[in-house]
């Protein structure tokens, strides 16, 4: 199937490439088929199913923390909310849960959603524990080793700290090379204020295709 997501600005995080007012990418199973103005795209494959987006599209992120997020926080469960909130929990609060390998792994769940309703696609850093990596396998996020330091404390925000979307990416989106349909979909009108707004502004996350979280 043929899907055609277009939002008010594409952005492609290929530094050679300008932004692409009323920008869209086609999507072709997994992979990104074409990209560019939306009215080109669409004359040349009338028959493709159109989402519409607020906002604009830009690669998927990548939280350089993964470990620390899903092996050294707890993520709550909703129906927990009363006695823990729905802040992730960390340092005397996670200790004092008594944690054990199935609650690791439910948290590990609920924190790779949180992850990616922050348009984020990977991870970076060794996942030691088999419900972590797991979590992040079936979700279809990829995960690599960590390149340096992360800057500042564990967030599940990667923008947080960054000066620029770049930082930030994954890989450019790039169109015809069989390249995997994965990006974001963010409520800013463009880089800066998605910069200075931060990925919770996360409207869509799709990867290789696969539109795994959407705000409702």
């Amino acid at each position: 199937m043929l899907t055609i997501h277009t939002a008010d600005l594409l952005l492609t995080g290929d530094p050679r490439r300008a932004p692409v007012p009323g920008g869209a990418i086609l999507v072709q199973g997994r992979v990104i088929a074409s990209a560019g103005p939306y009215q080109e795209v669409a004359a040349a494959h009338p028959t493709a199913r159109v989402r519409r987006w607020p906002g604009l599209i830009a690669p998927g992120l990548l939280n350089p923390c993964g470990p620390e997020l899903l092996e050294h926080t707890y993520h709550p469960d909703p129906r927990e909310a009363g006695e823990l909130g729905d802040a992730p929990l960390t340092g005397e609060a996670l200790a004092a849960l008594g944690m054990t390998d199935t609650r690791w792994g439910a948290s590990a769940r609920r924190g790779v959603q949180r992850m990616l309703a922050h348009g984020t696609v990977a991870v970076a850093g060794e996942l030691r524990r088999p419900a972590a990596a797991d979590a992040v396998r079936r979700a279809g996020m990829t995960a690599g080793a960590r390149r340096g330091t992360p800057a500042g404390p564990p967030d599940l925000d990667p923008l947080r700290g960054c000066r620029s979307l770049g930082e930030a990416i994954l890989a450019p989106i790039v169109p015809d090379d069989g390249r995997d349909a994965t990006f974001a979909v963010f409520d800013a009108p463009d880089e800066a204020a998605l910069v200075r707004r931060g990925a919770a502004v996360c409207v869509a996350t799709v990867v290789a295709g696969r539109l795994l979280h959407r705000r409702r």
